[in-house]
């Protein structure tokens, strides 16, 4: 599957964005969709993983209640719907799709993706 991440842009804080990640090659009702992001100089963190075998979403603590993933499996799309955004979420954000239905043990991390979107940049300024 291939994935074209949009949406980012530059916004104040308290402001609201949806990010989009269209998805090619197959459908992605078969796959668990995940975001993540990268701040300049740090490492790229887990955001979310939606989980289509068990109907359940997983969200890092510094997004729960302001940050939701959807999927529209008609349009083949994920959206990563983020209100409230903070400084602190400026990053790079990237989806990922993962074939595998079992969630891993220890979580979700980058290499629990196998393919990935190119990016889609996120500035919260305060």
């Amino acid at each position: 599957v291939q994935l074209q991440a949009s949406g980012g842009g530059s916004v104040q804080a308290g402001a609201s964005l949806t990010l989009s990640c269209a998805a090619t090659g197959r459908a992605i009702s078969s796959y668990t969709m995940g975001w993540f992001r990268q701040a300049p100089g740090k490492a790229r963190e887990f955001v979310s993983a939606d989980n289509w075998s068990t109907g359940t979403t997983f969200y890092t603590d510094a997004v729960k209640g302001r940050f939701t993933s959807t999927r529209d499996n008609v349009k083949n799309t994920v959206y990563l719907r983020m209100n409230n955004l903070k400084p602190e979420d400026t990053a790079l954000y990237y989806c990922a799709a993962r074939d595998n239905p079992v969630q891993p043990l220890g979580g979700y991390t980058e290499g629990s993706f196998r393919s990935w979107g190119q990016g889609t940049q996120v500035t919260v300024s305060s």
